[in-house]
């Protein structure tokens, strides 16, 4: 009798924050929807709404490695919802094959910052990842501070939109930048930062 050996390669999930409405595009609490709108029309890739994972996806491969592309539907405090049905259904480590973006209120527009593991912070999205998962996965924060924080509150803040000279440096700079961490951590050569990395001059 023959037995056959098959070798099934992991795929990494990247999974972006914000909340789904239209009303929500370009405000700071969407800057992960962002950043994986640009990975995704860069790839070429379509967006369809998959109910059973309570989420927008799609899919791509970079350099031989599916890759899922997911922007959930709960809204931002529930996104851990849809990351442990994708994490079960396609029985994924989210130590090794999940990357979560997300905007970060502590950190300066324009400043990036990885991680490999970390508590919420504070950030009700991670808090909900968190309990789902556990802390230990990939993620990729997005400064989104700015001295307009200091005249509001935290709520009303990260549903504010980006100003005009924000929306341009988003475009021209920041949203490349994590392209190429997403790029990075496909790859598995993704390595945390320790300090503030200013990205916009």
């Amino acid at each position: 009798m023959l037995f056959w050996s098959v070798i099934i390669k992991r795929m990494k999930l990247i999974l972006g924050q914000g909340n789904p409405d239209s009303k929500y595009d370009r405000t700071r609490h969407n800057v992960g929807f962002a950043s994986i709108d640009q990975f995704a029309h860069q790839y070429g890739c379509t967006w369809s709404e998959k109910a059973k994972f309570n989420a927008f996806v799609a899919e791509t491969v970079v350099e031989g490695e599916k890759v899922l592309l997911v922007k959930p539907t709960t809204y931002y405090n529930e996104t851990g919802l849809s990351a442990r049905k994708l994490v079960d259904f396609y029985n994924l480590d989210p130590t090794n094959d999940l990357l979560v973006i997300h905007d970060d209120l502590s950190l300066p527009f324009g400043t990036i910052r990885t991680r490999k593991q970390g508590s919420d912070a504070g950030n009700n999205g991670i808090k909900s990842l968190n309990n789902h998962l556990g802390p230990n996965y990939h993620r990729i924060r997005i400064g989104v501070w700015s001295e307009l924080r200091d005249r509001m509150d935290d709520a009303e803040f990260v549903l504010s939109r980006f100003n005009k000279e924000e929306s341009e440096q988003l475009d021209a700079t920041i949203l490349p930048h994590v392209v190429e961490r997403i790029e990075q951590f496909c790859q598995e050569s993704l390595e945390a930062t320790s300090h503030k990395a200013i990205i916009t001059t």
